[in-house]
Formats: C-alpha cells, sequence, structure tokens
C-alpha cells in the first residue's frame, strides 16, 4: 500500500512546469504507480487548464484562430506498428535473474543504466545517467542489506520500484515517494524475503554519521555515484 506521496504543492508546481527536473522525474514516476496522485494531478491539470482558458478566451480571435487551423497541412498518420518499429519495448531491468518491472517513466533510462555491482554486505546498486538532470542510482537491499546511517548535504529523492524497506523513521513500501534533506538522518535497511528495489537521486554526497562509515564520507561521492 502506498503511503508516501508529494505533497500539493510539490504537485501544483509539477502540473503548472515548475519543479525542478529532478523532482519532476519522480513525480511522474511516482504518477506511473499511484492512482491516488493520478487522480490529484488530473484535477488540477483541469482546474489549472479551466483557469487559464478563462483568461485567454478574452484574448482569442475565434474566427482568425480557425482561419489559421484550416491552412495547416495535415497532421502526419502515425500507426502504432510505426510507433513500435524496431527494438522491442524494454519494461524492466535484471539482477541476477530476476527481472524488475519499471514505472513507464523511468523506461526510457534502461538503456542508460550501468550493472549492478556489489556495495557492501547485501546491498547492490546500478548507476543511471540522467543527462542533465543529474545521475541517479538503482539500489536493491537484499533481505538484511542496510545503507549505513547518513544525512544530506543535500536532498535525496527516492521512489520504491518493489519491495519494503525502513529506515528507523517510517516503514515504507512499493511506490513510496520519499524525500530527505540535511534535517533527516537515516539508515534504511530491508528485512522483507524480496528485497528491496529503490530508484534513488542525491544532489550532493551523502554524510555517514555512525561507526567506521564515517571513514567512508571522503569517499561518499564515488559510494553513490553522485558526481
Amino acid at each position: 500500500m502506498i503511503n508516501f506521496h508529494p505533497n500539493q504543492l510539490q504537485l501544483i508546481d509539477f502540473v503548472e512546469g515548475n519543479s525542478a527536473p529532478a523532482m519532476a522525474l519522480m513525480i511522474s514516476a511516482h504518477k506511473d504507480m499511484c492512482p491516488k496522485c493520478r487522480g490529484r494531478i488530473e484535477l488540477l491539470e483541469s482546474s489549472i487548464g479551466e483557469g487559464i482558458f478563462e483568461v485567454e478566451a478574452e484574448r482569442i480571435d475565434f474566427g482568425t484562430m480557425l482561419s489559421d487551423i484550416t491552412k495547416l497541412p495535415a497532421a502526419e498518420q502515425i500507426t502504432f506498428d510505426q510507433a513500435s518499429r524496431g527494438q522491442p519495448l524494454v519494461e524492466s531491468i535484471e539482477l541476477d535473474g530476476r527481472q524488475f518491472k519499471l514505472p513507464r517513466t523511468l523506461r526510457r533510462f534502461i538503456a542508460k543504466t550501468g550493472n549492478f555491482s556489489h556495495l557492501l554486505g547485501n546491498l547492490w546498486q546500478a548507476p543511471v545517467d540522467l543527462g542533465p538532470i543529474g545521475k541517479a542510482n538503482f539500489i536493491y537491499m537484499q533481505k538484511g542489506g542496510r545503507v549505513p546511517e547518513h544525512t544530506h548535504r543535500g536532498t535525496e529523492l527516492t521512489l520504491v520500484i518493489n519491495g519494503e524497506f525502513s529506515d528507523g523513521m517510517s516503514d515504507y513500501d512499493t511506490g513510496d515517494f520519499i524525500l530527505m534533506g540535511g534535517e533527516n538522518t537515516h539508515a534504511p535497511y530491508s528485512e522483507a524475503s524480496e528485497g528491496c528495489l529503490v530508484f534513488s537521486i542525491v544532489d550532493a554526497p551523502l554524510h555517514f554519521t555512525s561507526g567506521i562509515a564515517r571513514l567512508l564520507n571522503p569517499f561518499s561521492h564515488l559510494f553513490f555515484n553522485t558526481k
């Protein structure tokens, strides 16, 4: 059950096109998985669209607009067969023979996802090149897998793709949208039998806060491929 969602202001910014690219990407991927947020976004789009139309309608010369439309060339028809011609549609990523189906928004990045590499313990990571948006990671926690306790020098956006995990603050399930900042300290871990796969975007290196993990701080940008 999805319990964590973008807040109303974040959704309004998303609908109005004012979200930062990383936030827009993560909200779009969450929307693919969350019927509740799809409904909220559709209502916002309708409400905002009606408001814009009411303002713009006062300025439009509909006679001129219709005349201009009739002068345009006919739109090129694109059939389903044409659109799907070429490489087969890829919807999943794989780790040790296990397939993880991704939300529609993230599928375009499958070809830009690196191989999974073992980090430590029961923790695996695959870097994702988001182009101008930045770099991100798929992180898989096998049962018993744990990310060392850390806080954030920037923001950490996380979407649970498959499975469940906890972090000492809350319990998260498939589809949950999570935003962490410098005020949050947590240690994600999974005790689920199937483990947990998350997609995470971090705009600055993590800062490890406990035990021997603090020795990793000078190398944290390498640990999670944040640069």
